[in-house]
């Protein structure tokens, strides 16, 4: 799983002219699923996001989780993020998931999430045209790939 993580002041999905998703303070991520991951990618990635110290503490330092704050999550499905562009200049999403792998894996990932942060995690709806709208905190965005745990 890849995610692209922004610490935002507030972000929405819109999805036929209809607010799906809505947060203020919190984080925005994007979650692309690929066909190599597993139910335990779940469990480490929601504990990473929701533990993820990118806010300020009253000295002004980011040493603070979404969890901490009180903030709360916005998940956007986003199989781009598995891009390949090592040929052409058209990229390949071969290693994105198919829909039928993918939705049990972000609906669980749902689920963690607002089980590790303690209240419900807005969402988009898998698989629509999206209309993301944020207005990223610092900037802060933080990329974090399963496969590549640092």
């Amino acid at each position: 799983m890849r995610a692209v993580i922004q610490r935002v002041t507030q972000a929405s999905v819109t999805v036929d002219g209809q607010i799906t998703g809505s947060i203020r303070h919190g984080l925005l991520v994007l979650l692309g699923i690929e066909n190599a991951d597993m139910v335990e990618d779940i469990s480490w990635l929601s504990g990473k996001i929701v533990n993820l110290r990118i806010f300020n503490d009253t000295a002004g330092v980011m040493n603070l989780s979404v969890k901490e704050t009180g903030g709360d999550i916005l998940l956007v499905s986003q199989f781009t993020l598995h891009a390949s562009t090592k040929k052409g200049n058209r990229p390949s999403y071969i290693r994105a998931s198919k829909p039928e792998q993918a939705i049990p894996l972000y609906e669980q990932m749902i689920a963690q999430l607002g089980l590790d942060l303690g209240k419900p995690v807005q969402t988009g709806i898998f698989g629509a045209d999206m209309k993301v709208a944020l207005l990223n905190d610092g900037p802060v965005t933080i990329f974090i790939d399963t496969k590549n745990r640092e």
